[in-house]
């Protein structure tokens, strides 16, 4: 056994909290599926301190890459050879090669191997100034690993084979760390010996009705229950309010989700209140605030929506994973609320195919918070998480905050969006949302990979771009959020008229002729997109009026009216005129989208979108 500095290990334990430096590491994570390879960091000022434990007695190898490969990332490499300790500074170009740094940014702090495993201890600075680094930010940070049963030689490492891998990691912003009681009872709500197909990815939904509480309680923290071995299964886990109207046999059965035979009941469950991925910690409620159970206003019935990764096609696997609740009676001073915020999910969000860049915009606008905040709140709510939601095509995320004309800091961002790991960002500070102040959720795709349209919709190759803004005191809104003119997104392919009234879903063309009697799903899909058109396409998108939706509790709508302006660099024109299904305009020339839109919800809204 070698040891460095002075400390003695008999044996590894490979949980312990504290490194070999004596320092605490609170955050800890297993990086491989077969337990060998352990991650724990803690923030140091502005650095970040690093304790890598891994089963081997060669290098240990580490780093971050903007694509969760070996192209274009940061590495260090470390370990123990002859009873010293060494640490280097590597780098990769777009060519995965493998060069040592000039600039050694990685200082070692703590090294050690015994028999079996080997621990490295280490320390960087968040940004360097050296162009071969990463800088860590809080984005979403692709970690890569790798470890050899050799050490490091003269030639360099060697190569790693299969001991090696990627996880999505947000290093600047994992859970609060808030000490519970050991007597906060709990309850669970986990699937029970769901099959797993044999097939790359499921997503499975399961209905649950809250434990009948006789007084007010507070949830002040969720936490996964993963399935002892099922680590890299369980992919990521929502855990979505819905409606109350039911009865409990809506309990016996779970379902597939985004399926065209799912139960109507799952189409309730639209607000999420919880977010869970791989690689992710548990939630802490700030000790004001909790999350009420037990009162009429709360909710009944959730449905908890787990996503299953099974790239090795594995026969006869079962799973009992899910979430626990804790909660207490000692009520907090707050009921957290949630607010979807974003794109109103519809198929008329387009994104064209083959754009390496494409940006979307969702308006919370200042009307919807103005009458909504003035009735509910006057003195405004605080916000002290976000969970930024978009698909497989989501590649950044930004959430955006005006008051007065002016833009102020951003209320949450992700620059390196990862779909598969997606939880709730905790604010350095809460931010207090005014009436009067207003919202934007940016996100930017990459479709270059596709050669059709990517539509709005459920499915995970469908996209959304949403904020979920965790609050307090909670208010009577749930969702504040647009949609642009579809018909004049179509005017853009030189679609000039529709059949009217409107009697299918999705509606017909009537002309011109190269897009007579096809829906206009299939029109945009007819259309050649180039990059230059699609560029062109999304200046426009960006430019056009948006239809707003302002929801309550119920999914009445706040009565917004009139228009509004953005500050001017982003000014928008907002409708929110009422319209009705069969009206007499059959040209594209009037203001008739949103008469479309609420067709769109007469003839089946979200569950048109799940058929396609």
């Amino acid at each position: 056994m070698c040891r460095w500095p002075l400390l003695l290990l008999c044996g590894l334990l490979p949980g312990a909290a504290a490194g070999g430096s004596g320092r605490p590491f609170p955050h800890r994570t297993l990086l491989d599926s077969e337990g060998k390879y352990w991650l724990s960091w803690a923030p140091r000022g502005g650095r970040l301190a690093f304790r890598l434990e891994v089963r081997t007695a060669g290098y240990v190898g580490f780093g971050f890459s903007p694509t969760g490969t070996m192209a274009a990332a940061d590495i260090v490499v470390g370990g123990v050879l002859g009873g010293r300790p060494y640490l280097q500074d590597y780098f990769t170009n777009a060519n995965r090669e493998l060069k040592k740094d000039v600039q050694q940014d990685y200082h070692l702090e703590y090294a050690m191997e015994n028999s079996t495993h080997t621990i490295i201890e280490f320390t960087r600075e968040l940004h360097t100034c050296d162009i071969n680094d990463k800088s860590i930010t809080e984005s979403t940070v692709r970690v890569i690993w790798a470890y050899h049963h050799e050490d490091v030689g003269e030639a360099g490492p060697k190569y790693h084979e299969s001991s090696r891998g990627t996880k999505s990691l947000r290093l600047l912003n994992p859970e609060k760390t808030n000490v519970l009681s050991t007597a906060v009872p709990y309850f669970d709500l986990v699937n029970q010996d769901v099959p797993i197909p044999n097939k790359g990815t499921t997503y499975w939904c399961q209905m649950f009705k809250i434990p009948m509480l006789q007084e007010k309680h507070h949830v002040v923290k969720v936490k996964p229950v993963i399935q002892r071995g099922h680590e890299s299964l369980v992919h990521h886990i929502l855990l979505y309010q819905c409606s109350s109207n039911f009865s409990d046999s809506v309990l016996d059965h779970g379902h597939e989700c985004y399926h065209p035979n799912m139960p109507d009941a799952f189409l309730t469950c639209e607000t999420v209140i919880f977010a869970w991925a791989i690689g992710g910690e548990g939630f802490s409620y700030p000790p004001h605030v909790g999350l009420s159970l037990g009162t009429p206003l709360d909710p009944h019935y959730v449905l908890l929506e787990v996503h299953y990764d099974n790239p090795t096609y594995k026969e006869g696997l079962l799973d009992n994973s899910g979430l626990r609740l804790f909660h207490t009676t000692d009520i907090r001073k707050y009921d957290a609320g949630v607010i979807e915020a974003g794109l109103w999910v519809s198929l008329f969000h387009t994104i064209p195919p083959g754009l390496p860049d494409f940006r979307s915009e969702g308006h919370c606008t200042l009307e919807c918070l103005e009458e909504a905040l003035e009735v509910e709140k006057p003195s405004g709510i605080h916000v002290f998480a976000v969970l930024l939601h978009a698909h497989l095509a989501g590649r950044g995320i930004r959430l955006r905050h005006f008051r007065k004309g002016e833009e102020m800091r951003l209320l949450a961002y992700d620059d390196d969006f990862d779909f598969n790991f997606q939880e709730f960002q905790y604010l350095k500070e809460e931010r207090t949302i005014l009436p009067g102040d207003n919202l934007i959720t940016e996100c930017r795709y990459n479709t270059k990979d596709r050669a059709r349209m990517t539509w709005g919709g459920l499915s995970t190759r469908n996209e959304m771009c949403l904020s979920y803004l965790l609050y307090y005191p909670r208010i009577n809104l749930t969702r504040c959020a647009s949609i642009p003119d579809i018909m004049e997104q179509l005017q853009f392919i030189g679609v000039k008229e529709i059949y009217r009234p409107v009697t299918t879903w999705p509606f017909i063309i009537k002309s011109p002729k190269q897009y007579k009697n096809l829906s206009f799903m299939d029109a945009m899909n007819k259309f050649k997109w180039t990059k230059k058109e699609g560029l062109a396409f999304n200046k426009i998108v960006l430019s056009l009026p948006v239809n707003v939706r302002c929801s309550k509790t119920d999914n009445a709508e706040w009565s917004i009216q009139g228009m509004t302006a953005l500050p001017p660099d982003i000014e928008r024109p907002y409708k929110a005129e009422p319209l009705v299904c069969g009206a007499s305009s059959t040209s594209l020339r009037g203001n008739v989208s949103l008469e479309l839109l609420l067709c769109f919800m007469v003839l089946g809204g979200t569950l048109s979108i799940t058929s396609l």
